[in-house]
């Protein structure tokens, strides 16, 4: 009898070409199910709990297996982790009731867009933030913010291969605060569109910077055009945080706390 088992994944999506699976490989989904093949003895294919794109990070990632074997615990996470490359890790494993859906159990989920403000191209930091050359103003862009939570149709922001059945999001986060040289962007919502959190980082620069007011977001929001609103940032500083579940699944707590550690 199957049992299905949920992990914790983290990973620096710098060097992969996404999560999801594709013809020629190179996704962390593909890493990870070859490292489940190791450990199950069979193919294991998994669901997440959200699809990242090329260079995008994640801190607390959940997915659903169904094993037709059993397996320790600790087995899908030091036995998985032995056979896993650099940059992706198993934070833990727990078995779940077969209604759980690392998907569609999650009643919402949350983003962090780090952005290096300075006239230097990141270093140390290079592909883990993202990076603007020119000065911005917080107030702004903490303003705009503010216009951007409850439900909207987010049609502006949205991708032109967005997949999403329809582009009304409930925003119930937007907060950006700076540390030193760094803007720090938090978003929450019930789900996300393709390529919105980019694209909303890029027209809160926009607007940081001078270019559009605060009151721009408003527009955007009403015109419901893409090509009205700012480019597409970078990859480099988005992490997603993990979805949101409700308690009785009992699932561990996101533990990324490193990443606040690293802005005091």
């Amino acid at each position: 009898m199957a049992v299905r088992i949920a992990l914790g994944v983290e990973y620096c999506g710098t060097a992969f070409r996404g999560w999801q699976s594709q013809a020629g490989g190179g996704t962390v989904q593909d890493a990870l199910e070859a490292a489940l093949r190791e450990i199950a003895g069979q193919p294991i294919g998994v669901m997440c709990a959200g699809r990242t794109d090329a260079g995008v990070h994640a801190t607390h990632q959940v997915v659903h297996f169904d094993s037709p074997v059993e397996r320790p615990l600790t087995a899908w996470v030091r036995g998985v982790n032995s056979n896993l490359p650099e940059g992706v890790a198993v934070r833990w494993a727990q078995a779940v009731d077969d209604e759980f859906h690392a998907r569609f159990s999650a009643r919402g989920r949350r983003y962090r867009y780090l952005l290096l403000n300075r006239p230097q191209r990141p270093g140390l930091w290079a592909g883990r933030v993202g990076w603007f050359h020119g000065g911005l103003e917080l107030a702004a862009m903490q303003d705009a913010c503010a216009r951007l939570l409850g439900e909207h149709d987010f049609s502006a922001f949205r991708a032109a291969g967005c997949q999403a059945k329809t582009p009304v999001k409930t925003l119930s986060r937007a907060e950006v605060r700076q540390c030193g040289s760094l803007f720090v962007f938090d978003f929450e919502a019930s789900a996300f569109l393709h390529h919105m959190v980019r694209n909303l980082v890029g027209t809160l620069v926009y607007i940081g910077k001078g270019t559009q007011s605060p009151g721009w977001v408003d527009e955007l929001l009403q015109m419901k055009d893409r090509t009205l609103a700012a480019p597409t940032f970078s990859p480099d500083g988005l992490y997603f945080r993990g979805p949101i579940y409700e308690p009785h699944w009992a699932l561990p707590e996101p533990d990324d706390d490193f990443l606040d550690g690293l802005l005091k």
